[in-house]
């Protein structure tokens, strides 16, 4: 797959795996704020059961059957990947990934996530660090099997640009056995990321650490989940708020249960930060790389008629 078409347009990709009642829990809200950007944007969806999606409008943005594998909560790999791949051949422009759940919601103004895109096009972003559980006693995505250089973390959802999406599917069509040694160590999407992108040379030269969807770890849900955000307590406020206030590169909440208010999710993405949002300046860098590309081949092309002309005049 050839990732490195120079894009027309720069777009985004939103790329959601759904599952269980094959919903978007914020399915009206989501195309609300998607409509300002719709220029940049492209929507995809990865299911289990087509059968099951009652959407009008996440049926005409589900990947075709072909690309659609056998997932289950701890090995959602091949999710994934299938969306990277078909998102990065469906349209060139798609320049960002946003991986996305069913239970995700965006948090932030449709111009902030675009100026965000513009000013980051050229970076992932994605919190990575070293794996914090004990390897030897975990065998999550098998990393005591792996070299200690090896033994990451990366939250499991993120923003990643078009180029390292290549690194991603390259490795796992090279690199399949030790792909197949991470994913069977079960919730391999916590830690594969940052290892291929470490082994690419990546992590520090192209990926920002840094948390692209919020999630309060503090009340989990289950071992492995965390707090789902149903009621708008006093507590889910002042965790938004903080959390909004710490993450300059917040775009997405997780895990929003369909009975949290829209009210309250309107007020964080359109008026929060109204007055900061107003301010921010959008420039378009596919336009300023091209003017500045037109620019310097248009003098290069007056400087040689000048030359030229010199010379003939002599």
């Amino acid at each position: 797959m050839n990732v490195s078409i120079p894009p027309n347009q720069m777009k985004i990709a939103l790329c959601f795996i759904i599952s269980y009642d094959h919903i978007l829990n914020k399915e009206e809200l989501w195309r609300e704020w998607i409509e300002p950007n719709k220029d940049i944007i492209n929507v995809y969806f990865y299911y289990k059961d087509l059968q099951k999606i009652k959407s009008q409008w996440i049926m005409e943005h589900t990947v075709p059957p072909n690309y659609i594998h056998e997932t289950s909560y701890y090995h959602v790999i091949p999710a994934y990947l299938s969306l990277m791949n078909f998102a990065a051949k469906h349209d060139y422009d798609n320049t960002w990934f946003c991986m996305l759940t069913d239970s995700c919601c965006p948090i932030i103004s449709p111009k902030r996530f675009r100026y965000l895109f513009y000013n980051n096009y050229n970076k992932s972003i994605m919190s990575w660090k070293r794996a914090w559980w004990n390897v030897d006693y975990h065998t999550r995505a098998n990393l005591a099997k792996l070299p200690e250089e090896l033994r990451l973390a990366n939250d499991p959802w993120f923003v990643v640009k078009r180029e390292n999406v290549g690194h991603i599917l390259n490795f796992v069509n090279k690199q399949n056995d030790v792909t197949k040694l991470i994913c069977n160590g079960g919730l391999a999407n916590e830690s594969l990321f940052a290892i291929i992108l470490y082994g690419y040379k990546q992590l520090d030269a192209a990926v920002i650490s840094a948390v692209t969807h919020l999630a309060d770890w503090s009340r989990m849900a289950s071992a492995t989940s965390p707090h789902l955000f149903k009621d708008a307590n006093d507590t889910d406020i002042k965790f938004i708020e903080t959390e909004l206030d710490k993450n300059k590169y917040a775009m997405f909440i997780r895990k929003i249960s369909p009975e949290f208010p829209d009210a309250i999710l309107r007020h964080y993405i359109y008026k929060h930060s109204k007055e900061a949002d107003m301010a921010l300046v959008i420039r378009n860098p596919v336009f300023i790389y091209k003017l500045w590309k037109y620019g310097v081949g248009l003098l290069i092309f007056l400087c040689f008629l000048y030359t030229f002309g010199k010379v003939i005049t002599k």
